[in-house]
């Protein structure tokens, strides 16, 4: 399909104004992370393994237009905020295209994206003319020999060059680093240190077994507390903030700085209860939590002609038969089968 082709972004009428979509648990569904893409540029130790994983056909991938019609059919249902994922976002071909008209969707508030960086920088100019909320850039070290280590390439200075060029042009910015046992845990208080001369949020991330291998640790060594722990006996001015609604992340103001720290329990799965969001991959699967490996198919009928009306049924649908939480979804996987996804599947 060509990417460009003007397609219908609503094919049937909608009521004026549709209910909001509830979870089956009373939760609202405010927000989507919608994934572009499934290949990477990175061969992150956390994500994928060092040969890669089978990305999709393109013609498997949703196209722009399909995109923006489920953005369109979204944002009638309440959602406000969009968070465009991967893979890597920017390896998908005309992204800003598609970021400029998901930006003229009425009802959307907030467009962020998450990166790791490598090819972001040239970009930044047109994200902040165009009104991105915010980025959330992957760094999970300063060291170049280390990030190499964990990436399985050499991109360092190509994610620093995108990092200052986030700074300078004053998009407000997150650094996302994925605490890995034995690798990168002495990174902790240098990336914490970001955050001091520099306004961003620096947030420290548990390991998840979304490593493509199907292998996890049996325990998590490095969970929530124990960053907890090195950030508190490093930096003893460190408070807490109060957290957002929703908010995945614990957030810390340390004295002096002019950003913040946070982590996020991904694996401790300590905030699930309050949450907020459902995933779009890019294959055109709902999933309404991580750990699901149930995903709801909305490309075949988005292709085979279905309405709105008739899209905003199985959107509903999913969001009636959610998880209460990560463990629970965890434990009723499909096939009972361990995690062997890889993050870069699944939307980031």
């Amino acid at each position: 399909m060509d990417e460009h082709a003007v397609l219908p972004l609503e094919r049937s009428p909608l009521r004026e104004t549709p209910p909001p979509l509830i979870d089956n648990h009373g939760r609202p569904i405010t927000y989507v992370r919608l994934s572009v893409t499934d290949r990477c540029n990175l061969r992150c130790l956390y994500c994928m393994p060092a040969e890669g994983i089978d990305f999709l056909p393109h013609r498997d991938i949703l196209s722009f237009e399909e995109l923006l019609r489920l953005a369109k059919l979204f944002a009638s249902l309440g959602i406000t905020k969009l968070r465009i994922t991967g893979g890597e976002p920017f390896m998908r071909n005309d992204l800003i295209y598609f970021l400029e008209r998901l930006c003229t969707i009425e009802g959307i508030e907030e467009i962020s994206i998450t990166t790791n960086g490598v090819l972001t920088a040239p970009f930044v100019k047109d994200l902040k003319r165009i009104g991105i909320t915010s980025v959330n850039l992957s760094l999970d070290t300063l060291d170049r020999t280390r990030f190499q280590q964990m990436t399985r390439r050499d991109a360092f200075p190509a994610v620093m060059k995108t990092f200052h060029a986030l700074i300078e042009h004053e998009i407000p910015t997150k650094i996302n680093a994925v605490v890995t046992e034995g690798v990168n845990t002495d990174d902790i208080v240098p990336l914490a240190l970001l955050s001091r001369d520099y306004p961003v949020s620096v947030r420290f991330i548990e390991e998840m077994p979304f490593n493509g291998s199907g292998q996890s640790k049996p325990v998590l060594k490095w969970n929530y507390a124990q960053i907890l722990a090195v950030l508190k006996a490093a930096f003893p001015t460190m408070t807490k903030l109060d957290d957002a609604p929703f908010s995945t992340s614990m957030n810390y103001k340390i004295e002096g700085h002019l950003g913040t720290v946070g982590v996020i329990a991904a694996y401790s799965r300590t905030f699930c209860g309050t949450c907020n969001r459902i995933r779009l991959t890019p294959k055109g699967e709902i999933h309404t939590c991580l750990y699901d490996n149930r995903g709801y198919d909305i490309k075949t009928p988005l292709r085979s002609g279905a309405s709105d009306r008739e899209l905003e049924a199985l959107i509903r649908r999913c969001v009636s038969e959610r998880y209460r939480d990560g463990f629970e979804a965890e434990a009723n996987r499909i096939g009972r089968v361990p995690v062997t996804e890889s993050m870069s599947q699944i939307g980031g």
